[in-house]
């Protein structure tokens, strides 16, 4: 029985070894179909699962969101509904207790290294999926088969690989299984929650961690995502690249997708002469570039121009707030909260404008006033500041009366 079984072995090794596959192809042509299909992946996650599913920022034509269910059974086993489900429930709870993968509460490393499993994990509670996953697939395929057979899917990609590009086709598959784990649930929810920079102080820590672009799919802007998290593109400065939406893009050229939901664009209307509802309907939507205007314009300006105008001692206690000035509160440690007290004890003018930055956000954050009272709020707001005898923070106030929205 031994010999028997030795012998087949040998007899599996030689076939192999003298099987290249359908495709023979020069070592690097191997390495750019493996990164060739892993982009496929990539983009399959953030087209259909992420924008189109979890977010609704898009409509897919029957066509590619079939394509795409397909082949994330085959090179994920993932299916829509479980994946749209706690990626809700990560943005219902983001970086709090109940976050399925927040390396704020699971440690960084964890998330590194354990993001799949974490996956799998919230992926068995029935009430995570009950909850959040409405609105997905429940068609035949849904049922029948990606659902109860998600393991089927991984196989097939491996029978796949092996009979396209012979014995390398394992490696092929390897580097498909690995992709999301390491890339998706593993650098965009770890790292995208931990290190980077920001260009909306959202009340989560979530950044942006450029330059994986084109292995992330766009995935990488994720501040700019949790700042407009219903919006199809998540580039915000001119100079981001989001590849996801580019192929978007394409797709809605070839009307096999439809763009639902962009991030408000700020611009400015130099025929409005006060502050009415409009304006405050534009600021409302857009107060994540108003508060980023805000800490550009006032904060940061008036912060320069007290260094500059203090002493030795008096640098020393203002240079290193600088970021703590704008950085949101619920963020910071009890160390930062000391250090920021002790500037603004220092200085009167700072100690003003960050005073006006919390009661500007708090007009934002109200949920019960109505339309006219909110209104009359940041009428009196503006009327404050443009009345404080700080130039920063009454530009900025006069300028709130042309502020208007545009959609991209």
């Amino acid at each position: 029985m031994g010999r028997r079984r030795s012998r087949f072995n040998l007899g599996l090794t030689l076939t192999m070894s003298m099987y290249h596959g359908i495709l023979e192809l020069p070592w690097w042509g191997y390495v750019m179909v493996a990164l060739g299909l892993t982009h496929i992946t990539i983009a399959a996650v953030t087209i259909y699962l992420h924008r189109h599913q979890a977010h609704r920022a898009i409509e897919l034509h029957f066509l590619p969101a079939l394509f795409f269910r397909s082949w994330l059974w085959l090179t994920t086993g993932m299916t829509t509904k479980k994946w749209t489900a706690i990626h809700r429930k990560h943005h219902a709870l983001v970086d709090r207790e109940g976050d399925p993968h927040s390396p704020q509460t699971l440690g960084l490393k964890k998330v590194l290294r354990e993001g799949a499993e974490l996956y799998r994990a919230a992926g068995k509670d029935p009430e995570i999926i009950e909850a959040y996953g409405y609105g997905t697939p429940t068609d035949w395929l849904e049922r029948k088969i990606f659902e109860p057979h998600d393991r089927i899917g991984i196989f097939m990609m491996l029978a796949i690989d092996i009979v396209l590009f012979g014995p390398i086709g394992l490696t092929i598959w390897a580097v498909q299984m690995a992709w999301i784990p390491i890339f998706a649930a593993g650098i965009v929810n770890g790292i995208g929650h931990w290190s980077g920079y920001r260009n909306f102080e959202t009340a989560d820590a979530s950044t942006n961690f450029a330059p994986w672009g084109v292995l992330i799919g766009g995935e990488e802007l994720h501040n700019n995502h949790h700042a407009f998290a219903s919006s199809a593109r998540f580039s915000s400065k001119s100079w981001e690249f989001d590849v996801g939406w580019l192929y978007i893009r394409g797709l809605a050229a070839m009307r096999l997708a439809k763009v639902k939901k962009l991030a408000p664009v700020p611009y400015y209307d130099h025929a409005k002469a006060m502050v009415d509802l409009d304006t405050l309907s534009a600021v409302i939507s857009g107060r994540f570039h108003v508060m980023a205007d805000y800490a550009k314009h006032v904060i940061k300006q008036v912060h320069r121009e007290e260094v500059k105008n203090a002493g030795v001692a008096g640098r020393k206690v203002l240079k290193p707030t600088r970021a703590l000035l704008v950085k949101e509160q619920s963020l910071m440690d009890e160390k930062q909260r000391t250090l920021l007290q002790t500037c603004l004890q220092h200085s009167a003018a700072l100690a003003e404008v960050y005073e006006f930055r919390q009661q500007l956000q708090q007009i934002f954050s109200e949920r019960s006033a109505t339309p006219e009272r909110l209104l009359l709020q940041l009428q009196e707001w503006c009327r404050r500041a443009e009345a404080t005898g700080i130039a920063a923070l009454e530009d900025f106030a006069i300028s709130m009366r042309c502020y208007s929205l545009v959609r991209a």
